[in-house]
């Protein structure tokens, strides 16, 4: 009866075994997809992202899909995230989307260098033409033709090793040449074009590529997607590649520090100031910035504090205008739209700056016109009475006082009204008040 009962607990727990193996079983084998997306200009916190979204995926042994919609961006980040995707050990799937997006400039790289390339409609990819800092070409002809022929050389080799069309990569650096999804798939730049992420996943089960030198085939049937956007931190930090929010917080930053020095206090402007310009001088450190044009802006800016604590009665603010407009229009030279200033950004910030000043240079001329009403100064226009007769010397009673007084026309008699018209030391000039 016992050897029994041994044998049925046996034979449960190996039922039991047998069900859990093959429930993690399932669980391994479950085809898992990871979703990431990078929006607007590639800078080093994009590339840091995409890092992190690739370390998970290889984790999990997940397919990464990048989500991608790009002006371009900086070469460093640019390659840091494509020798990211040539060592990855599972499928990078680079799908530029949702309709109206692109991957230009260094976002054509990143699209070609990828495992699958993928497009939604109404999407364009290519004008991967380089420029120099500030957005133009160097003026060394010589120089430029070493900087296009580099990045030629990189992205015809990105196209031959993923078997897509090296002429036409080529064109799209040399030519700035730029193409819509369908005209992509006909011409093997990309090998699918789908409507969403379900289309997406629905192309790709079954999909052949080469992964570490051998075939892998992609399924994605059933498949789990997991997404994985940005932090707080990433999207600040993202955010900060925008011109128009460095150019706000750079100003901000300095009218901050201004302000704190000139009214010491708590240390609220202060402090807020500095993070500003902090920011700042990270976002110019991504950005591709005209230094002839940020000392423009400085100079400005410091005219229009020079005219707050030295009222030229619009001289100086003139001059800071002018300085801070030109300097705000040469800042940021591209030729991507998205990583040069707003027209409607230099307007609002140059009005606030400019109405700022004049709420300054008002304030001053209205001291200056308004009667002084403390010291000496101050006593000059107010009336008394003669306290004694002025022959022309005696004393009379002003505001509630005894002063020495020193007639101006002649004899005042006591008890007459007057009127102080100035003073010499502490004996006061007046005249008497006519009725």
């Amino acid at each position: 009866m016992k050897r029994l009962l041994k044998l049925k607990i046996l034979i449960l727990l190996l039922f039991l075994f047998t069900v859990i193996a093959a429930t993690s079983l399932s669980v391994s084998n479950e085809n898992k997809v990871l979703v990431a997306r990078i929006e607007g200009v590639i800078d080093p916190t994009s590339a840091s992202y995409f890092e992190k979204a690739l370390k998970k995926a290889e984790s999990e042994n997940a397919i990464l899909i990048l989500e991608l919609d790009t002006p371009g961006g900086l070469d460093e980040s640019m390659r840091q995230i494509i020798k990211a995707i040539l060592s990855a050990k599972v499928p990078i799937v680079v799908f530029v989307f949702p309709s109206g997006a692109r991957a230009a400039s260094a976002g054509c790289f990143i699209t070609i260098a990828s495992h699958v390339a993928a497009m939604a409609p109404g999407t364009n990819i290519g004008a991967a033409h380089p420029v120099g800092m500030g957005g133009s070409e160097p003026p060394d002809k010589t120089l430029q033709e070493k900087i296009t022929n580099d990045a030629v050389s990189y992205i015809r080799g990105l196209a031959d090793k993923r078997g897509r069309n090296t002429d036409w990569a080529e064109k799209a650096v040399r030519e700035s040449a730029s193409i819509t999804s369908k005209e992509a798939l006909r011409k093997n730049v990309i090998d699918i074009v789908a409507r969403d992420l379900d289309d997406l996943l629905s192309q790709l089960n079954g999909f052949s590529i080469k992964l570490d030198g051998e075939v892998y085939t992609i399924k994605t049937t059933d498949s789990i997607v997991n997404h994985f956007p940005m932090n707080w931190i990433e999207r600040l930090l993202h955010a900060l590649s925008n011109p128009n929010l460095a150019y706000i917080l750079l100003v901000s930053g300095f009218y901050g520090l201004i302000y704190e020095f000139a009214n010491p206090g708590i240390g609220f402007s202060g402090i807020g100031g500095a993070i500003c310009l902090i920011m700042a001088l990270y976002s110019l450190h991504i950005l591709s910035v005209n230094y002839a044009g940020l000392a423009l802006i400085l100079l400005g800016l410091i005219l229009f504090i020079a005219e707050a604590f030295t009222p030229t009665f619009g001289v100086l603010a003139g001059g800071g205008i002018i300085s801070f407009i030109i300097g705000s229009l040469l800042l940021f030279e591209s030729p991507i739209p998205e990583m040069r200033l707003s027209l409607y950004t230099i307007i609002i910030v140059a009005t606030i700056s400019m109405a700022f000043v004049i709420f300054i240079v008002n304030l001053a001329l209205k001291a200056h016109r308004k009667r002084i009403i403390t010291g000496q100064e101050g006593m000059i226009g107010l009336t008394g009475k003669a306290n004694t007769d002025l022959t022309p010397e005696g004393y009379v009673f002003v505001r509630g006082e005894l002063w020495r007084a020193v007639s101006q026309q002649g004899e005042i008699k006591k008890g007459d009204d007057v009127e102080v018209t100035g003073f010499e030391g502490l004996t006061l000039r007046v005249k008497k008040v006519s009725k």
